[in-house]
């Protein structure tokens, strides 16, 4: 299978999401977090890092329960433009 190219708003988007996870996590050990979500280190880093812009939904959904993020916050806050600050 061939994969697309990413739109632009779709790398925006994974780097919302990366930010917002990383905020989420705050002091908490990244392997500690991976391991509790049933991820790996790495995919939980590529995500927080914007590499993995369309990770899949049941990732995310594990990363967002350990981290104690509802769904609907996360996907509101992901999918918003970065407001500019005047």
């Amino acid at each position: 299978m061939v994969r697309l190219p990413l739109t632009p708003a779709e790398v925006e988007r994974g780097e919302r999401l990366g930010a917002l996870l990383r905020r989420a996590r705050g002091n908490r050990s990244m392997l500690q977090t991976a391991l509790d979500a049933g991820v790996s280190p790495e995919t939980l880093r590529k995500i927080e890092s914007g590499r993995v812009a369309t990770p899949a939904f049941p990732t995310i959904a594990a990363i967002a329960d350990v981290l104690g993020l509802s769904l609907d916050t996360l996907w509101s806050e992901i999918t918003q433009p970065e407001r500019l600050v005047s």
